[in-house]
């Protein structure tokens, strides 16, 4: 059975830290604002918008009837698609499946935003935020810059080398991919880890050239489902809240389908899609995101909003 035990564990000074470290993605999103225009810091380059309803399923267990999964309902969302750090489809990367459910309904509120943001890796090998900006900063170095900054930080350059295997791995597409909140969120009391269940097993060997061209070549052969999962917290040596290395070793649990229905690409769409924010801290009180990880990405997803320099 899933615990209440769990804790989540807060560094000194932690607050001065991450707004010290935004500043990297600042200066990324700055780089990139001249080169390519307004944008995002991270996960600029928007494969797919696209509509969807999530569906909640009927009869879960009275610790997962949490926040937006109390009762069975059907809610409109809109899904964006992303490549995380590069605009090419065939270059090794994290994939971004982020799910924006649009009003939602809860116990505590009659209508209320709720934000999904997943990835195509189930965990991040790093030891908490300062690596992530890190690797972030590594990554996007000039080459001379960047060796000079792997051989003061030999700790940093083998979690660098660690992701890299991760995100070389085949990425077969959008639709059959499982994607993942890599750290938990609240259900209430309790705490869980989330997954997107691949919607199909049916693989495009020629999804990787157009990842775009894959997932809207699907949907206009009919509708798309996924199955988003829960796996609870039972105890912090097998589902640690706070270590994004770790595989929780918890049974999954189906909260509800996204169904993508039949449909093409839609412009107005997209630019709505593009011009919103999906950022996991837009959540009802019962789903509220948890760790050192998910707290920095807070403060890296206020920067960025402000920065985007889109006429909203």
């Amino acid at each position: 059975m899933p615990s209440t035990e769990w804790r989540e564990v807060f560094l000194p000074d932690e607050r001065t830290r991450h707004e010290q470290q935004v500043h990297v993605f600042g200066e990324l999103q700055s780089k990139r604002l001249k080169k390519q225009g307004p944008g995002r810091a991270l996960h600029r380059n928007q494969v797919a918008a696209l509509k969807a309803f999530l569906v909640v399923e009927e009869g879960l267990p009275d610790y997962a009837r949490q926040g937006i999964f109390a009762a069975p309902a059907v809610f409109e969302a809109h899904v964006r698609l992303s490549n995380g750090n590069f605009s090419s489809d065939r270059a090794p990367d994290i994939r971004g499946f982020a799910i924006k459910v649009l009003r939602a309904t809860t116990p505590s509120s009659p209508e209320v935003e709720q934000n999904f943001t997943l990835v195509s890796q189930e965990t991040l090998k790093v030891s908490g935020s300062a690596d992530v900006v890190g690797i972030v900063d590594l990554s996007t170095s000039a080459p001379v810059a960047a060796l000079r900054k792997a051989t003061m930080k030999p700790g940093l350059t083998r979690s660098a080398v660690a992701n890299v295997r991760d995100m070389v791995k085949p990425f077969s597409g959008f639709a059959t991919h499982d994607f993942f909140s890599i750290m938990p969120v609240t259900f209430g009391d309790y705490a869980a880890r989330l997954k997107l269940s691949a919607a199909s097993t049916t693989i495009n060997k020629d999804a990787r050239k157009d990842l775009a061209a894959d997932i809207y070549g699907r949907l206009a052969d009919g509708d798309l489902e996924f199955r988003l999962q829960a796996q609870f917290f039972e105890d912090e040596s097998r589902t640690p809240i706070e270590d994004s290395t770790v595989r929780w070793d918890a049974p999954w649990h189906t909260m509800a389908r996204l169904r993508l229905p039949r449909q093409g690409p839609d412009q107005a769409l997209a630019e709505t899609v593009e011009r919103s924010s999906f950022n996991p801290w837009t959540a009802a009180p019962e789903h509220r995101p948890l760790g050192e990880l998910m707290r920095a990405r807070r403060a890296a997803y206020e920067l960025s909003w402000r920065n985007r320099d889109i006429d909203r």
